[in-house]
């Protein structure tokens, strides 16, 4: 195995697509310092187990001395990008902004490395503020309506008869150009990312340079089995969960899927993969030991070992002897008494009403240990007590 093989060997396990592979192995056999882009808009960020696919790829790289080039699309969070929009985005204040680029670079920080000498932080303002209408023209020029238009979304919304702002269409050609000021040699992606992307690469080589490498990564399906992780569904595993909130979820896994996420989101060798699949193809306590070792695996990436193996054993103390997780958080709640479907609300405010009642009715909300069954019942909480909803979702109330 030539020294190129073994740095991309351990990558392909969730690399769907490479474009321009040949000029990737020839980067790494130069022996140079390569320029990884990672450009994010200044959205509200909530990274899950399903983006981590991508930084960790990136944190290997730096491991090998390569350097994340990490892009806060200030500029272009003004502008809102249209990918998987079916309507045009609401655009962020610049207070928003800055807030949220600092939560990002607290939760990228989970996986890359951001020691200076491999990490690098820069904003798209820095050329976009300076740049004069003649130069943002000329730049225009290098692409045409037609080649825009092949986006899907746009041409389903043209079909629908919703309106295309300008500024949308001007999004990938304003993401490209971010390539050709960075001078990125590639970057990694999800696929919805790749047009923008290969705008990019496209940019880059017009501009007589050498078009930057765009890896795309597989998309795993969400805890419900859905297409992938959400926030609007609720189907995630967040990096800033807690151990204890990773290893519950993860524990909620369907049995068919044990085996795809241990190869996205572990760190485990295809053989031990291979083990859980037929482990959780067998069902039964085969099934569950299986779904053990994964969350294990998981949180021990994030967490270390300690932590991994605190975590499997609360989870078994809790669901064989019943017992009360340790690591609770806690839960403000006012003073004076509330119903129990505003606490249900309160506790998980993502929940609509209609799925806060329907837990009520299910018997899936318990305090201390008794189950509340009417969603209309005015309780009053002492401080201290534990709310419980469904299986691993704990919460210790505190008076506000």
């Amino acid at each position: 195995m030539t020294d190129v093989d073994a740095v991309l060997a351990p990558m392909w396990r969730t690399i769907d697509r490479v474009v321009g592979e040949g000029d990737l192995r020839k980067m790494l056999a130069s022996g140079r310092q390569l320029r990884i882009k990672y450009g994010v808009d200044c959205t509200a960020p909530d990274l899950h187990l399903g983006h981590a696919v991508n930084l960790w790829l990136m944190r290997h790289l730096q491991d090998h001395g390569h350097r994340v080039l990490f892009l806060l699309g200030d500029l272009t969070t003004r502008v809102g990008d249209p990918t998987g929009k079916s309507q045009t985005r609401p655009v962020l204040s610049p207070e928003e902004i800055e807030a949220n680029a600092a939560a990002f670079l607290g939760q990228v920080g989970l996986v890359l490395n951001t020691n200076p000498s491999v990490f690098e932080v820069r904003r798209n303002s820095e050329w976009y503020d300076r740049m004069s209408v003649a130069e943002m023209l000329s730049l225009f020029s290098m692409t045409t309506h037609a080649q825009l238009m092949e986006r899907d979304m746009f041409r389903q919304r043209e079909a629908e008869g919703r309106e295309i702002a300008f500024h949308e269409l001007a999004y990938p050609v304003l993401q490209g150009y971010d390539s050709v000021a960075l001078e990125s040699d590639l970057t990694i992606v999800g696929s919805d990312q790749l047009f923008n992307e290969l705008m990019g690469r496209t940019l880059q080589q017009r501009h007589g340079r050498d078009g930057q490498v765009v890896v795309t990564t597989r998309i795993t399906p969400g805890l419900d089995g859905g297409p992938k992780q959400s926030k609007s569904l609720g189907n995630y595993v967040a990096l800033t969960d807690s151990p204890g909130e990773k290893f519950g979820k993860i524990m909620s896994l369907p049995d068919h899927l044990v085996s795809e996420w241990a190869q996205a989101y572990s760190e485990l060798s295809d053989d031990a993969v291979e083990a859980l699949k037929e482990a959780a193809t067998a069902g039964g306590a085969a099934a569950r030991d299986a779904k053990l070792d994964l969350a294990e695996a998981i949180v021990w990436r994030y967490h270390g070992n300690g932590e991994a193996r605190l975590q499997r054993d609360s989870f078994l103390a809790v669901f064989s002897d019943r017992a009360v997780p340790t690591d609770i958080p806690e839960l403000a709640i006012p003073q004076h008494p509330l119903t129990v479907l505003e606490l249900v609300a309160l506790a998980q405010p993502a929940l609509s009403i209609t799925a806060a009642r329907r837990l009520v009715a299910e018997g899936a909300v318990r305090l201390d240990g008794d189950r509340l069954s009417d969603p209309q019942d005015a309780i009053n909480p002492t401080s201290g007590a534990v709310l419980r909803i469904g299986k691993r979702y704990w919460l210790r109330l505190v008076r506000g």
